[in-house]
């Protein structure tokens, strides 16, 4: 029962960083990996910003045998002098108090990726132990902390003739879920930095039993060497990568591009080496410089004649592999996840910057702009043809969600957050989701055969596509440039294949399918991955579902001795009542929700893995293998 006596009493003020403890999730978004790899993140981001200051070329980290992590550096190291107003060292004011920082004034660091100044403050609050070393004016000084809270005040312990910075800290397992750091993770993370950073080294260690290994990221050709990394699995239509750069009113504009032969464009953004997975301000200024640069060399080289329409957006960038990178004063971020750009002065810088750099690239290499412009001119033609594609099917009553396939058993429920999709592998299993659903919400799609591979084909081709073409009808939301997911018919949409190497496959078509075409299904969470049980243990009357081995071996254990075991091949092996208990039921089912962590490695993993490459794919296999647990001879 809740206290009716509410009073002054029951306000309570948290002191210090009691409120990071209390609410970490606030700090630094979650309690989970993610959270546990921020607390990393936000401590090199103070190195980074001093190498982007000029005075920091190394940056090193290391997973202790213990769990914990160092992190040093050679910039200047965090001031260590007794602060006028607060009269405590500055480094005890950055490390204990929220929002105390040098990145306010602008004058220590004309730009910074640190940027809210909670940083340090909110590792030190959410790890077992802090200690900083830092090495300065001749001098060596430490300090630690617990738990947030200064136990060893700021001393000297040495001389030195170096400078820099020294993090050690161990996440609190009161706090995390886990505190098990995933090397790769932190590897692509500092890889994308390296690239951003030309000429910074950063190395980067583990050395947990049995998990020993070093690596070290360093780009002297920044980000024109990160595109070629990005292209490894592609065609290049050109052999260099583009390079544009220009400084403006303060903002450091960068672009590194190569055009490919891959029919869908791969254009990151970043800005203070902050990856805007949600573009923003920065992002439509290139993508308008780019169109107007390209159709103004095309119609004054007469690649399209006065009567002929201006190249798409779309058009210039199909195939486009580029990396946008700004640096900016004082960014102001938006969106959903705090990664999107609002400034809006920066469209117009961003614009003038990559339009007269763009252009006189182009006048001046006619043999790549060339390229260039026939790549647009052929995404052109494919367009026509595709929309072409679209029209005839909207006349045959497609993609206007008004003739609804006819194989979709489509649910009672006419509120999209309500209603589920299930597209099931094969009109057996289809059979058997049909009589096993609840009608009332949940809509099944079966599938014949596996769908066209999407990475390998333009959108004319895939409307062409028979099974493509009912499941874009069914969920209704449109396809490509043209998809609109406040349309979308279903709020979860749940592939349900055999858990063997074919359903595997039809999952990995469906989610290219998605990710290339259908992308804000995915980004909104609508997209969802069924887990049918592998096993059925029974005996007597008991019966057991296990989704894996370890399962199979406790519910063997559970049942005894003379324990039935069924090995399920595929969903068409269970009947609608086995089907509705395992994989269906709101209340006992298992989904795997499909999320895009790192837009940028997913693009690479589509592309290796259905592009048109084959020797990325072999290496890729060949690296992995070791990996397969579950493998259908």
């Amino acid at each position: 029962m809740e206290d009716s006596n509410y009073s002054a009493n029951n306000i309570q003020v948290l002191e210090g960083l009691q409120a990071v403890r209390k609410r970490p999730g606030m700090y630094i978004g979650s309690t989970d990996a993610r959270g546990l790899h921020h607390l990393v993140f936000e401590v090199v981001d103070n190195s980074i910003d001093e190498v982007m200051a000029g005075y920091c070329s190394k940056i090193e980290i290391t997973i202790n045998a213990d769990g914990s992590c160092t992190v040093s550096d050679n910039g200047r190291g965090i001031p260590t002098g007794i602060h006028e107003k607060y009269k405590r060292p500055a480094v005890e004011l950055v490390i204990t108090t929220l929002h105390a920082g040098g990145k306010f004034d602008r004058k220590s660091y004309k730009v910074s990726g640190g940027l809210h100044g909670v940083g340090l403050s909110v590792v030190n609050a959410l790890s077992e132990f802090l200690e900083t070393t830092i090495r300065q004016k001749g001098q060596i000084h430490t300090m630690r902390c617990e738990r947030g809270i200064v136990c060893t005040p700021l001393k000297v312990i040495g001389e030195t003739t170096e400078t820099g910075t020294t993090q050690y800290f161990k996440p609190d397992p009161q706090i995390f879920e886990d505190t098990d750091f995933d090397f790769d993770i932190l590897a692509n993370h500092f890889q994308d930095l390296a690239y951003l950073n030309k000429g910074v080294r950063i190395i980067m260690r583990d050395l947990r039993e049995g998990r020993e290994r070093e690596e070290e990221f360093h780009a002297e050709g920044g980000i024109v060497e990160f595109v070629q990394y990005l292209n490894k699995s592609k065609a290049p239509m050109h052999e260099y990568p583009i390079y544009l750069t220009c400084e403006r009113d303060d903002v450091v504009v960068e672009v590194a591009m190569q055009y490919t032969n891959a029919f869908s464009e791969s254009v990151f953004s970043y800005v203070n080496n902050i990856n805007t997975i949600e573009g923003g301000t920065h992002l439509m200024g290139f993508r308008s410089a780019l169109t107007r640069a390209m159709n103004d060399y095309a119609r004054n080289n007469k690649f399209i004649k006065e009567n002929e329409e201006n190249l798409s957006g779309e058009d210039v960038r199909e195939g486009l592999t580029a990396i946008l990178s700004v640096k900016v004063p004082e960014p102001q971020f938006e969106g959903q996840t705090k990664t999107k750009l609002g400034n809006s002065e920066i469209k117009g810088i961003v614009e003038s910057c990559v339009y007269e750099k763009f252009t006189t690239f182009l006048d001046e290499t006619p043999k790549t702009a060339e390229a260039c412009v026939r790549r647009s001119l052929l995404a052109f033609q494919a367009r026509e043809a595709a929309r072409k594609a679209r029209e005839l099917t909207r006349r045959k009553g497609f993609l206007e969600g008004g003739g609804l396939p006819g194989k979709l058993a489509d649910c009672q429920e006419k509120d999209p957050a309500k209603s589920e999709l299930y597209i099931v592998e094969g009109d057996s299993a289809g059979g058997s989701a049909k009589q096993g659903r609840n009608r009332a919400f949940q809509a099944i799609l079966p599938l014949r055969g596996k769908i066209l591979n999407v990475e390998k084909s333009r959108l004319d081709k895939i409307l062409k596509n028979q099974e493509i073409r009912n499941l874009i009808t069914a969920i209704g939301a449109g396809v490509g440039a043209e998809f609109d997911v406040e349309k979308a018919r279903y709020h979860k949409i749940i592939i349900m294949t055999d858990a063997d190497v074919d359903g595997a496959h039809i999952s990995t078509l469906l989610l290219t399918l998605f990710f290339r075409y259908m992308r804000p299904l995915i980004d909104s969470g609508f997209v969802y991955l069924a887990m049918p049980p592998l096993y059925k243990v029974s005996r007597g009357g008991k019966e057991i579902y296990a989704y894996n081995e370890k399962e199979r071996m406790q519910a063997m254990e559970q049942l005894g001795k003379g324990a039935n075991v069924q090995r399920y091949k595929g969903l068409g092996e269970m009947n609608p009542h086995q089907l509705w208990d395992t994989t269906m039921d709101p209340d006992r089912r298992l989904l795997k929700r499909i999320t895009v962590e790192d837009a940028l490695r997913a693009d690479e993993l589509f592309t290796i893995l259905m592009g048109d490459q084959v020797e990325p794919r072999r290496m890729f296999i060949t690296t992995h293998a070791k990996e397969v647990e579950n493998l259908d001879i």
